[in-house]
């Protein structure tokens, strides 16, 4: 008799939702009524980096986009749309790109591994490990190294986001949406914020460049 691979899956399922509804018998009639999130969550698709369950925020509480290494580019019509909606539709306040330390795209960027299709998506990266190449040599360190560029790609992101139309036109109309850079640990579960708010197209290469003066003054 062939085994339905799904079993574990669904039962794991319908224990969950059994769960939540003994804690709160109305929440999934609730939720079905409306999405309104505060916080839009771009992250990396690393199975270890869950939005949900890092920030302790319930379903519906944080909309979330993901990909290898938390890449922004404005030809990635993908991200954009989830942007728009996450900005237009649903009004978010707060917009989080989210790295982690140890992220194999960035270790395949930093590295030039051969992946195979993902090395076009990842020059996205080496562009960013170019730009800084003379800092980051200057380090020695290998393992201080990936952690940096693990760094710079988020800043770099919030940079690119911080640039697209979407963006611009919600600060020109007045919108209250902040772009934050976190990076996140395996090691511990731990959630840092990379200093470089931007609520204002008018701070955004001051707030960038400090924020990479930052993170390599305290490499020494």
């Amino acid at each position: 008799m062939m085994t339905n691979h799904l079993d574990f899956l669904l039962e794991q399922n319908r224990l969950w939702s059994q769960s939540v509804k003994d804690r709160d018998h109305d929440f999934f009639r609730h939720l079905a009524m409306q999405q309104n999130p505060k916080y839009f969550w771009i992250g990396c698709a690393d199975s270890r980096v869950s939005a949900n369950e890092i920030l302790g925020l319930q379903p519906g509480e944080v909309f979330v986009h993901r990909n290898v290494a938390n890449v922004v580019v404005h030809s990635d019509l993908n991200c954009l749309s989830v942007l728009q909606y996450a900005v237009d539709v649903l009004r978010v306040q707060h917009i989080l790109v989210v790295g982690h330390y140890g992220c194999g795209g960035v270790t395949a960027a930093l590295y030039n591994t051969r992946l195979g299709l993902i090395d076009n998506w990842l020059r996205h990266v080496q562009d960013v490990r170019d730009k800084h190449r003379v800092r980051l040599m200057a380090m020695g360190c290998p393992d201080r190294q990936l952690d940096r560029l693990c760094e710079l790609n988020v800043l770099e992101q919030v940079l690119n986001l911080s640039e697209t139309t979407i963006m611009r036109d919600a600060w020109a109309r007045g919108q209250d949406v902040t772009l934050h850079g976190l990076i996140y640990g395996l090691h511990d579960g731990i959630l840092h914020d990379l200093n470089m708010p931007v609520s204002t197209d008018n701070e955004l290469l001051s707030r960038y460049e400090a924020a990479v003066d930052r993170l390599f003054a305290s490499s020494k």
